[in-house]
């Protein structure tokens, strides 16, 4: 006979998963339609792309966005957007270098798409972006530090 076990709240390591799981998406995503709009042949398949590598590093954010919510708990959102920006392009930036030294390539090596680009490793003209995904990304914050889950064995 089974029987389920207490409802429980995810590890870390279990919400460093999802944040992996739904970075990736997220990318896929983001990168089939700003294929379909920036591309000069217009391509219906909607094709997006990512990198492995992706996972981890979305995964991060259980490790650095979740402790840094909790410090900017309360604060004004413009803030709190401003704060996410930075964190993220600075995470990006240093994954980004850590990964040529280590293989050669920036995965993702943003090189002449924009004059605001840093050594490839990150586009400081996406800080709006980076801005909006940190506020969304309280909100999935709120979902995975409140999920219950119960095992049957």
């Amino acid at each position: 006979m089974r029987t389920p076990t207490q409802p429980r709240r995810l590890s870390r390591a279990e919400r460093a998963v999802a944040y992996g799981l739904l970075g990736w998406a997220t990318e896929i995503v983001f990168t089939a339609i700003e294929g379909a709009v920036h591309r000069q042949t217009r391509d219906a398949r909607l094709q997006g792309v990512s990198y492995l590598w992706m996972g981890p590093i979305y995964g991060l954010c259980a490790i650095l966005f979740e402790p840094a919510r909790d410090l900017l708990r309360g604060r004004p959102a413009a803030q709190r957007a401003a704060a996410y920006a930075t964190g993220i392009i600075g995470v990006e930036y240093v994954t980004g270098r850590l990964f040529e030294r280590a293989t050669g390539v920036i995965p993702w090596d943003y090189t002449g798409r924009s004059p605001l680009v840093i050594h490839g490793a990150t586009r400081l003209d996406y800080a709006p972006l980076w801005a909006a995904a940190g506020l969304a990304l309280e909100r999935v914050d709120d979902a995975l530090r409140s999920a219950r889950v119960s095992w049957e064995d």
